[in-house]
């Protein structure tokens, strides 16, 4: 299927209420019956008609989304090019590109390296976003790569936001490299921003609805108010350089933002 995208001029930019990267974890460590239920989740959010309903309700009445598979360094894909979004054809463009899409599986959790790639491709689809936002999903911490502190405070010093999707089905450890409180973990080393906020998924029947409910979220300009980001997270329209000790306290001292760094050490070692 081909993706037309609205802007065929390269050098003018179509403004859009808001630019957003879906960028969703195909790591290993997912499933195959979890990939598709986070899959089928983003296209029946997309056909949703209140999502539809969001968009129109902003004050120019479309945007413009991308979709990203990731999962260890350097392996990143487009899936779904820069794409406006603004009636109901657009809407079910977008969904049957997903449906057509094979599914991948690739090594490692490289939630920095996710960010930092989604990052370069804003200003890249021939749109200019009011708003800027990375929605990323996944099951697991960071482990390859760049540091995901460092690369997530990076991304925020651009004025982009980062919303979460932690998905945590398998609840405690059911496998060496899962961590108890992964939406403690995205909360203090992952988003960050203006309205920054994280909606988590503890059931496969809740794909569908935590998805759909998030996307209206971040296209309504909404925070749930059971998750607002605390202040110690730099908000996206303060310039880092000028933020003082007490505005940014960092992660909480009972989150280890290098946890996923150090259990993949600590399997290479032979640990048990």
């Amino acid at each position: 299927m081909t993706i037309v995208l609205a802007n065929a001029n390269p050098t003018v930019a179509e403004p859009v209420d808001l630019e957003l990267v879906l960028a969703v974890d195909v790591s290993r460590s997912m499933d195959a019956d979890e990939q598709a239920l986070q899959r089928a989740g983003y296209i029946a959010a997309f056909r949703d008609p209140d999502v539809l309903q969001a968009v129109r309700q902003g004050p120019l009445a479309r945007i413009a989304v991308t979709y990203v598979e990731w999962a260890g360094a350097g392996l990143q894909q487009v899936v779904l090019p820069w794409t406006m979004i603004h009636d109901r054809a657009s809407t079910e463009r977008v969904a049957r590109a997903l449906e057509a899409t094979p599914f991948e599986r690739m090594r490692r959790t490289s939630i920095s390296d996710a960010l930092l790639f989604s990052a370069q491709l804003f200003g890249t689809g021939g749109f200019e976003g009011r708003r800027r936002i990375i929605d990323v999903s996944g099951d697991g911490p960071n482990n390859a790569g760049y540091p995901v502190l460092p690369a997530r405070d990076q991304v925020l010093a651009q004025g982009i936001t980062v919303n979460g999707l932690p998905i945590m089905l398998k609840r405690g450890y059911t496998g060496f490299f899962d961590v108890k409180n992964l939406d403690l973990y995205y909360e203090d080393c992952v988003i960050g921003g203006l309205g920054a906020f994280l909606v988590t998924v503890q059931h496969p029947d809740e794909f569908a609805r935590a998805i759909r409910r998030k996307l209206i979220l971040e296209i309504a300009g909404r925070v749930p108010p059971s998750r607002t980001v605390p202040a110690r997270i730099i908000p996206a329209q303060i310039n880092p350089a000028q933020v003082t000790p007490a505005q940014v306290t960092g992660p909480s001292e009972s989150t280890d933002c290098l946890i996923g760094e150090k259990l993949w050490d600590a399997w290479m070692h032979g640990a048990e």
